[in-house]
């Protein structure tokens, strides 16, 4: 019972210090079945842009396991505007260090990467943007990613 309480109370506090993030303006994460993130299966974030004069951080964040098994992480993103152009890019986001150690908080078995994709980003069109992410490696099912996010933050 006490292992309840104390387990329910951090998770309060992590609520209300994620609370006080007054720069986040999106920041969702999608998960990943546990048998593997497919090649061919594209994550699609919808991303809501009112404000075409803040310049914005964008982060692309990695959860994974302690048994995945490379350093690092390439990924396909597009990025599409209303109206319909779209830029790619291919982008490697180191999870681990060269000596094998993780580079991602978090407790236990699980890690949180966040890695900034881009700085001090102006979105020109106001209107629903839209993120695709798709996984680069060699293997059709890459294991060990548990979850997927995209950060959108105003720059401070």
């Amino acid at each position: 019972m006490k292992t309840v309480f104390q387990l329910m109370l951090v998770g309060l506090l992590l609520t209300a210090l994620s609370a006080c993030d007054t720069h986040r303006v999106f920041d969702e994460y999608k998960a990943i079945p546990k048998n593997g993130w497919n090649k061919d299966s594209v994550l699609v974030f919808d991303i809501p842009v009112t404000d075409t004069i803040q310049s914005h951080n964008l982060y692309i964040n990695i959860r994974n396991d302690i048994n995945y098994s490379y350093r690092n992480l390439w990924v396909f993103v597009k990025i599409e505007q209303p109206g319909g152009i779209a830029i790619r890019d291919t982008f490697e986001l180191a999870v681990a260090d060269a000596a094998g150690k993780w580079l991602g908080e978090g407790f236990g078995g699980l890690k949180t990467r966040e890695v900034i994709y881009r700085r001090n980003v102006f979105f020109p069109h106001s209107g629903d943007y839209k993120i695709y992410l798709q996984q680069g490696m060699r293997e059709n099912l890459l294991e060990g990613i548990s979850d997927v996010g995209i950060r959108l933050e105003n720059v401070k």
